[in-house]
């Protein structure tokens, strides 16, 4: 299933989902059988009769989904399906993609460019940086413990925030004396430089709890989209965005105090290698 809508256009919506049937030298009472499953799966049996030109774009890849069901293959390959549809139906078609999955019952590998759609399909992800898988298991495994930065970033959006911090005794020192608390189980890590990485949901205008860390930072830019704002800022030499909830009317460089929760923290060593409790009891 591509991102393009391909589809046979002299082809009805049911001509469609039975050709590969048809190739196959399946019985016709077989493939009526297997086609009206197929397109009562994906919402398409009042559509049977049209051709695809005269579908919506929804429509039109949901005929392509249920022509690559149909054949019963052992694994389905879906090349960012979504990317060509309007934001309705995107988002009206990511929600009904786990059930059709589960119904499917076969191996779905799914190519995405966005973080939240590969959360949202749950099942395992394969990060990809430069054409190198960089790690491998349950979804949210990987977006909560990347095993380095490249997947922490690749698996970020909005981008995941980093800054580089020297860390003395059970402290990384910020700028400004601001102390950031090392997580308990990583205290017996040698002093050394380290790159912090958390997301955007992590950083906060009002404090999550008594351990969260307030620090000085000066907005760049505000971005409001709709029920939420990105909030762009600088802080010393980093780059940070935070995602809040409702609609912010920062100007630019107004200075703000966000709060940083150390509970939340990725901590990576020179070599951008994530350190974990694990590692260090090795």
């Amino acid at each position: 299933v591509y991102q393009q809508f391909i589809n046979y256009p002299a082809m009805t919506v049911y001509e469609n989902i039975a050709s590969p049937l048809r190739v196959a030298g399946i019985e016709q009472a077989r493939i009526d059988k297997e086609v009206r499953n197929a397109a009562a799966l994906l919402k398409l049996t009042p559509y049977l009769d049209r051709t695809p030109l005269n579908l919506s774009g929804g429509q039109q890849q949901r005929t392509a989904l249920a022509r690559a069901i149909v054949k019963n293959a052992s694994l389905v390959l879906l090349d960012e399906p979504l990317a060509n549809l309007d934001y309705k139906l995107r988002e009206e078609l990511r929600a009904e993609l786990p059930k059709i999955f589960a119904a499917a019952g076969t191996i779905f590998v799914y190519a995405t460019t966005e973080p939240h759609e590969a959360l949202l399909l749950g099942g395992n992800t394969a990060t990809l940086s430069e054409g190198r898988v960089t790690q491998f298991g349950p979804t949210v495994e990987v977006f909560r413990k990347p095993v380095d930065l490249v997947t922490a970033r690749t698996f970020a959006d909005p981008p995941l925030n980093t800054i580089v911090l020297a860390k003395k005794g059970s402290d990384f020192l910020l700028e400004g004396g601001v102390k950031l608390p090392v997580p308990p189980e990583l205290l017996g890590i040698p002093d050394a430089s380290y790159t912090i990485g958390f997301q955007p949901h992590h950083l906060s205008l009002e404090r999550p709890n008594p351990g969260a860390v307030p620090v000085r930072a000066k907005v760049t830019i505000t971005e409001i989209t709709g029920s939420e704002s990105f909030v762009h800022l600088d802080f010393a030499d980093a780059r940070w965005v935070m995602l809040a909830h409702g609609i912010l009317d920062f100007e630019t460089d107004d200075e703000v105090e966000v709060f940083i929760d150390p509970r939340h923290i990725m901590v990576f060593d020179q070599n951008g290698r994530a350190v974990t409790a694990s590692k260090l009891a090795a």
